[in-house]
């Protein structure tokens, strides 16, 4: 099929030719008239020798590139990658009885740059992070329903806080097929409920599966903190491995109710379990000494954006200095940050900080990441986000 056409100034195609699959705007020097949000384009470098096709959009990231060879980008294109994608989480054996959660599609880690998909039981949640993947929103909701392997019955579009606004294009949550069944999704054996309609990403933070599963090993006997619980993951992962008690803690008083209501789901009556709807630095100031041998601090983005990275790296070391200030000895914190802005290094140097301020002993037990179904694409190292700790503090 023939695309319009977008050609690169003079060695603004080196990067591509490395497999990166962003054309930013400032490597851009022609582009045909009438290219228009969301179309298929096809990109030439200088010499006119073609690149790939890709979607464009208006903004510093200007074309994303779908294919590196000269193919057409149609139903078929977008079902084998779905299906391609689908292949990998079989592999990794994300598809059993006691687990129906996992991530689907992870933007440019499968290849799809623009689009997140997760599964939750029936139910594929679809995000579109760019106009292209907005106006093939239904080819991916009919190619979804058509996976083998997979009964996906419902398909929930949920892009309303992730289009970019420039775009103006008015996107709306809502089924695309079916419509709402349950919202009680597993993993590894644990139930929760998946807010999807209007909760925060897609409705559970699949990202964490691996990481919670580490933390019920180190929970037995030992008092949990955790804070920024959100759906209270890793609470009820702290109750099956054994915690003696469990306090989750978050800002929002609907996710307290949702925590609640997920560690009732797995341990009706546990009176081990309690949970605080409060500010997480008020509660780390006015908690006592010694009261948790076992915290985690999983916040929210402090970077969406490099502008906001000084702030975000003071806020990390803040935030880890009060948990150094007030652990147990022989404690285990669980750090994470999920800001794409701060590399690992700076995480890590920022918990650093906290510690030595602290002048207590600290070791690192782990080095923590992403789940292996939100791959990265070893051409793209843009897309490893999520960096974790586990520190043994005396």
């Amino acid at each position: 099929m023939q695309y319009k056409q977008i050609t690169l100034k003079r060695g603004k195609e080196e990067s591509l030719d490395r497999f990166h699959p962003w054309v930013f705007s400032g490597a851009i020097a022609h582009a045909d008239e009438d290219i228009e949000e969301g179309d298929i384009v096809s990109v030439y470098a200088n010499n006119g020798r073609h690149i790939g096709n890709g979607h464009f959009q208006i903004g510093s990231i200007m074309v994303r590139i779908l294919s590196f060879s000269d193919t057409d980008i149609d139903s078929d294109f977008f079902f084998n990658r779905l299906n391609e994608a689908l292949e990998v989480r079989k592999a990794l054996g994300l598809i059993r009885p006691d687990n129906n959660a996992f991530r689907l599609v992870h933007g440019e880690g499968d290849f799809l740059p623009g689009l997140v998909v997760d599964i939750y039981g029936n139910t594929a949640v679809l995000q579109a992070h760019s106009p292209g993947m907005h106006f093939a929103r239904n080819i991916f909701a009919e190619a979804l329903v058509k996976l083998p392997g997979i009964d996906i019955k419902n398909v929930y579009y949920k892009s309303e806080t992730t289009l970019p606004y420039k775009a103006h294009l008015d996107a709306q949550n809502d089924y695309l097929i079916g419509q709402f069944e349950t919202n009680v999704a597993m993993e590894n054996g644990l139930k929760f409920h998946s807010d999807w309609l209007k909760g925060q990403k897609t409705g559970f933070f699949v990202d964490q599966r691996d990481n919670r599963a580490l933390l019920e090993k180190y929970a037995h006997g030992r008092k949990v903190l955790n804070m920024f619980c959100y759906t209270g993951g890793f609470s009820f992962y702290a109750m099956r491995g054994g915690a003696t008690l469990v306090h989750s803690v978050d800002s929002s008083s609907k996710a307290i109710q949702l925590t609640r209501n997920n560690v009732e789901l797995n341990f009706p009556g546990d009176n081990r379990h309690e949970a605080f709807a409060e500010d997480a630095f008020k509660y780390l100031d006015d908690m006592p000494t010694d009261a948790y041998d076992l915290i985690i601090l999983d916040p929210p983005a402090f970077a969406k954006h490099k502008s906001a990275l000084k702030n975000a790296l003071i806020g990390y070391k803040k935030l880890n200095a009060k948990a150094f200030d007030k652990i147990k000895p022989g404690g285990i914190l669980f750090t994470f940050s999920c800001s794409q802005a701060v590399s690992r290094e700076q995480f890590r140097l920022a918990v650093f900080s906290a510690a030595a301020m602290s002048r207590r002993k600290v070791r690192i037990l782990h080095q923590l990441t992403q789940p292996a179904d939100h791959p990265i694409n070893i051409y793209h190292p843009e897309g490893e986000y999520l960096k974790g700790l586990v520190l043994y503090v005396e």
